[in-house]
């Protein structure tokens, strides 16, 4: 997947700050990590709702984290890595 400036600039909203969350990746320095919104999401939520839940969440936000899953899936293809169902 080639990156556009649009898809860079939302991706550049997700980062690794250590000392929060863990070091995991959180969006725009906020303690609200990728797969917290992706798990809303999955769960059936609504764009709308997940802004409701994390009202320091903009929209461009959402779409952040998705793209974020999928160029993390593609490496995670790429690599021969699977991840299994629990």
């Amino acid at each position: 997947m080639t990156l556009t400036k649009e898809n860079k600039d939302l991706l550049a909203r997700i980062a690794v700050e250590p000392g929060k969350m863990g070091g995991k990746p959180v969006g725009r320095g906020r303690r609200i990590t990728p797969a917290m919104v992706l798990a809303m999401l999955a769960r059936g939520a609504t764009r709308d709702e997940v802004l409701e839940a994390y009202p320091a969440l903009e929209a461009a936000d959402i779409d952040a984290c998705l793209l974020y899953a999928a160029r993390l899936a593609e490496k995670t293809d790429a690599d021969g890595l699977t991840v299994a169902a629990e």
